[in-house]
């Protein structure tokens, strides 16, 4: 019988077993021993079943991990079905937290994954070697086109391969939708024909729910490059209903706002693996924006390489992009590439747009990063051969790793 199969850890529970067992059922059947033997047997294919029940005892707490399998014929093929069966009411039910899900091959095809992921990504690109780097348009709230238009260009000119909105830019009369994707593909023509550098320029998809689909393949008329996306604000499974949409075809960006008040808490919610990684990419996320373990805003490196994992490990699905981001400068590009790899996304925005030689600066100092560490030296011995990598260490300084 096919089944998914919830991992959780529960807290302060003096009797895991039988609160394991009253999860079970109180999410299928509701109830079991006090049914006529007729009934059991009618019931019997939709009873959830306890899978194991592990105590942690490395720590002080009364914590054990538990893993409930629920039969895949209670709930219809969506994730919010499945999200409410697994953990609806019981999200409500004292400190427990569901950590993962695991779908058996019948239910995985029932769900589209990225439609590019990274080698289509690098495949637009013709970038194949090195981390891609993006950046973000910075201070453009209030401002009109043609301050967007040269901010795109600058970050363009420096070898910036994604250029993304920022996920607070809605539609306005400033900056209309249509109009900055008109104008981006105008600038980057313009920076291509005189570069031959190809950047990709992320919109942000907005408006209310029911507009969205009609909103996306308006952009794919205007040949948009990339969708930015605020899932959690949203739901994911409207993140693949635009996925599936075949007018609508283009890669999408998974910003994290919202996820925070569902994942931070260490006894409630979602695991940051399961919500960033796992579940954007079976839904169809093309790249997945996180906080990274070193910036302003950032989070523990065991949770950060936990979603990158989820997102990069083999599985039937194309690999998605992980996107470390918040406080990225130059400085940290060694740490971002030993511990992501070159599968991933540099981030920036301040680390870009702060530099003294302003956006185009940045953008050569982050290339001239990554090219140093690829060839195996140290950024202070890049940053005698390049100017702009001098500037940003000693700007916001720098993180060798030394092996």
């Amino acid at each position: 019988m096919s089944e998914i199969i919830a991992t959780y850890l529960l807290k302060d529970e003096k009797n895991p077993e039988k609160k394991a067992e009253e999860i079970a059922l109180g999410l299928t059947v509701g109830t079991w021993t006090n049914l006529l033997e007729l009934e059991q047997r009618q019931l019997r294919k939709h009873k959830g079943r306890v899978v194991s029940i592990e105590g942690l005892t490395a720590t002080n707490e009364d914590q054990s991990l538990l893993k409930i399998a629920y039969p895949t014929i209670n709930f219809s093929n969506d994730l919010p079905a499945i999200l409410t069966t697994v953990f609806g009411k019981l999200s409500l039910d004292g400190k427990i937290k569901l950590l993962d899900l695991h779908f058996d091959d019948g239910l995985k095809s029932l769900f589209p994954g990225p439609r590019f992921g990274i080698e289509g990504l690098r495949q637009k690109l013709n970038v194949y070697d090195r981390p891609l780097l993006m950046s973000i348009f910075k201070g453009v709230l209030g401002k009109d086109l043609n301050f967007l238009s040269e901010q795109l260009k600058q970050q363009a000119l420096g070898g910036v391969d994604l250029v993304k909105d920022d996920e607070i830019l809605f539609e306005n009369e400033l900056t209309p939708f249509e109009a900055r994707i008109t104008a981006g593909k105008v600038v980057l023509k313009e920076v291509k024909e005189q570069t031959g550098h190809q950047t990709l320029y992320a919109v942000n998809l907005t408006g209310r729910t029911s507009q969205l689909k009609d909103k996306a393949r308006k952009a794919t008329e205007l040949g948009a490059d990339l969708l930015l996306f605020n899932v959690f604000s949203y739901g994911l499974d409207v993140l693949q209903e635009l996925r599936e949409d075949s007018e609508i075809a283009l890669p999408i960006m998974a910003h994290p706002a919202v996820s925070g008040a569902l994942t931070s808490s260490p006894e409630f919610g979602f695991s940051h693996s399961l919500l960033l990684g796992k579940l954007l990419r079976y839904a169809g996320a093309d790249l997945s924006l996180f906080p990274s373990p070193y910036g302003t805003v950032a989070l523990e490196k065991p949770l950060t390489l936990s979603i990158a994992s989820e997102l990069t490990k083999e599985d039937v699905f194309k690999k998605a992009f992980p996107v470390p981001s918040a406080g990225i400068h130059p400085g940290l590009v060694p740490l971002l590439i030993r511990d992501f790899g070159i599968d991933s996304v540099i981030n920036a925005g301040g680390g870009i747009h702060g530099h003294p030689g302003g956006a185009r600066g940045g953008a050569v100092a982050f290339r001239q990063a990554i090219e140093t560490n690829l060839q195996g030296k140290l950024l202070i011995e890049g940053s005698d051969k390049y100017p702009e990598l001098k500037q940003a260490l000693q700007l916001w300084g720098n993180a060798e790793v030394i092996v």
